[in-house]
């Protein structure tokens, strides 16, 4: 998987020198006039948005942010930016909706974090916004109103962070100011126009976004082929009159499975015979590689059913994941790791370079793994597994009802009480559920990367069954991988430390990003391109925020 972002140095915010302007209300399409040039610069009111077609479902009034810039003594750069900003809204509020806070805003929120953390912005240091931010993240969700002053002032205060982030960023004329503007979805479009806009725009001065972040660009490039594929009719529907399909068989349905992959590249001759070939299986094992299957070349129910998702289901798809990784945060140079929840692999990284990639497991529906950043700063070997509450009050204790043995079967115990429940904890050993390491990287839904004694989930190909933390399928080379510039932990003194059955604490010199994501639709580091499940929803929620008409689940969720 190749998320390669920008690398562009955050070093001095791009002052522009624009002289303040008062906003207007005339559509975004009409004639601009008499109008100054630097009146021009700010982008005009979008009446066509309106709570029926807006990406969110609060406004807010014009007047909440001139009181924000006059209250902050926001600068005139800033203060131009920021009416520019919510004018190509029609002051639809970018960050929350009714029910919380936006995808977009969490994807900011990563960068934000990271902008403090690694490339320690100060300007972006702003205490009491990380301590809301901080209560806001964990809520999946939240009743937000309009009329909110702490809302206003949070969702105000993060488009001033926003345009203070992005002059930095993506100075040099990379972003332009109206690009930046739709950064975050402003109203449902029509997926074929939105689609050619971006593929066709063009820029006197040939600088793009895809230039500072090389995932982004991949991803055009293949919606440019989808596009296309689109427009000249798609490909076939296949049905299939066995459960499995495998070479050597002769069937009437095998040449349009053939036309299916010709079309898509995965196979690149046009053979229209109904023999399943050497060819054939060849390009069944590149589509199984490319959707997260194991590459048999055995064609099942499932393998059609991903065949049969209609070209514009994949063109959404596209578009949803280029608008998240404009979200990803600078690549450091140094050690990342990344983790693609739909992928369900871990990956690590060294600057461009790619160190190895892991197997994990994430959690469930309803127990979902949260996308965030963190930093992992501590490995513990035979630790003990504090059991929370919720797990406690919904599994065990009906357990212990059953079997007054459990606890002691389990190798579990009490160790106090609280709030009426008692507290407990799994010694560490065989039985223990985070095996016998863990990896920290503080953060506030409590999640970490751990060892399990559960070895056969890796052996699935989708694999949503934790409830929330991230179980690793080597966390021996992961522990040896991180502590391999601490000489005192040889690989013999680790597995010492693993088997031991004492919880020991062991600090990294160095913290490395984490970076949890959620792309469905991504190109790796040989140029393929892989599509994953929408495991949680988030696909099916942006598509019925983003697009007129989006159906009411995509077809690429089994």
């Amino acid at each position: 998987m190749n998320f390669t972002v920008s690398r562009t140095v955050f070093c001095i915010l791009i002052v522009f020198t624009f002289a303040a302007c008062k906003s207007n209300d005339k559509g975004e399409n009409s004639s601009e006039g008499n109008v100054s040039e630097k009146e021009k610069k700010i982008t005009r009111r979008d009446l066509t948005i309106t709570p029926s077609n807006a990406y969110n479902n609060l406004f807010l009034d014009s007047m909440n942010l001139e009181n924000y810039i006059v209250e902050k003594q926001v600068n005139d750069s800033i203060a131009r930016r920021m009416r520019s900003f919510y004018n190509a809204r029609n002051y639809q509020f970018a960050w929350f909706a009714s029910d919380g806070l936006t995808e977009q805003a969490r994807g900011f929120w990563n960068i934000h974090e990271y902008q403090t953390t690694y490339a320690k912005d100060s300007s972006l240091n702003d205490q009491n916004l990380i301590k809301r931010m901080d209560r806001l993240i964990v809520e999946e969700t939240l009743s937000v109103k309009a009329s909110s002053k702490n809302y206003l002032d949070t969702e105000l205060t993060l488009t001033h962070h926003f345009i203070q982030y992005a002059l930095a960023a993506y100075g040099g004329g990379y972003v332009k100011r109206k690009e930046l503007e739709r950064f975050i979805p402003r109203k449902k479009e029509d997926l074929m126009l939105l689609t050619d806009s971006l593929i066709n725009k063009k820029h006197k001065d040939e600088k793009y976004f895809e230039d500072i972040n090389e995932s982004y660009g991949t991803l055009k490039e293949q919606l440019n082929k989808y596009y296309q594929i689109s427009k000249k009719g798609g490909w076939p529907l296949i049905t299939i009159s066995q459960k499995t399909i495998k070479k050597g068989m002769i069937l009437p349905e095998i040449p349009l499975i053939k036309k299916r992959l010709f079309i898509t590249g995965d196979i690149t001759v046009n053979d229209t015979s109904q023999i399943f070939n050497d060819t054939l299986e060849a390009g069944v094992k590149q589509f199984q590689y490319r959707h997260g299957y194991t590459a048999d070349g055995v064609i099942s129910a499932n393998i059609i059913k991903d065949m049969n998702v209609p070209v514009d289901r994949r063109i959404q798809q596209l578009l949803i994941n280029m608008n998240r990784v404009q979200w990803m945060p600078t690549q450091p140079k140094g050690q990342l790791i990344l983790v693609n929840i739909p992928e369900f692999v871990l990956h690590v990284r060294n600057g461009k370079n790619k160190v190895f990639d892991m197997p994990v497991v994430v959690g469930k529906e309803g127990h979902n793994t949260m996308m965030f950043t963190g930093d992992l700063n501590q490995i513990v070997f035979s630790p003990y597994w504090n059991v929370p509450e919720s797990i406690v009050e919904k599994e065990i204790l009906p357990e212990i009802e059953k079997n007054p043995d459990y606890l002691a079967e389990q190798q579990m115990e009490i160790t106090g009480n609280e709030g009426g429940f008692p507290v407990i904890r799994q010694l560490p050993g065989e039985k223990n559920s985070l095996g016998k390491v863990k990896f920290l990287f503080p953060n506030s839904f409590n999640i970490y990367f751990h060892d399990t004694p559960a070895k056969s989930l890796f052996n699935k190909d989708k694999r949503a069954y934790s409830h929330g933390c991230i179980r690793l399928a080597d966390p021996v080379k992961m522990a040896n991988y991180f502590l391999k510039d601490q000489r005192e932990w040889t690989p013999e003194k680790i597995q010492e430390a693993m088997d031991s059955g004492k919880e020991r604490f062991v600090k990294l010199k160095e913290p490395v990003p984490v970076f949890i994501s959620y792309f469905t639709a991504w190109v790796d580091e040989k140029g393929f391109l892989h599509f994953a499940d929408d495991i949680y929803g988030h696909d099916v929620h942006m598509a019925r925020k983003m697009f007129i008409g989006a159906s009411e689940k995509l077809a690429s969720s089994r």
